[in-house]
């Protein structure tokens, strides 16, 4: 747990503050972040599954990128070997929800 608040805490990318919500927006902005934690919104993903689903995204950046979202707490490696949201990921990926369905509306417009 002292791992997930120091990274939390860290200073952040174009902020002097390093707020909590610029630390959170820093993460989900990298490239993959969102997505990964979309495609794992529904069940646990193996490694291979996962890139599958995220159109064969880099291997490098796609590690990099899970290693990043474990050390936030949002995601973690199961027994089994697939990769899965812990439950802050969870709340996480539902926060998202409401902003996915406006997307979806505003879609259409």
């Amino acid at each position: 747990m002292a791992k997930q608040a120091a990274s939390r805490d860290r200073r952040v990318r174009g902020s002097r503050t390093g707020r909590p919500i610029m630390a959170l927006l820093d993460l989900l902005g990298r490239r993959w972040s969102l997505r990964i934690l979309w495609e794992l919104r529904d069940a646990p993903l193996t490694s291979r599954a996962l890139r599958a689903a995220c159109d064969e995204a880099s291997p490098t950046v796609l590690q990099a990128r899970l290693d990043e979202l474990r050390e936030a707490g949002f995601v973690e490696l199961g027994e089994a070997g697939g990769y899965g949201l812990t439950p802050l990921g969870q709340e996480l990926c539902e926060t998202f929800m409401p902003l996915h369905r406006f997307a979806e509306r505003w879609r259409k417009i």
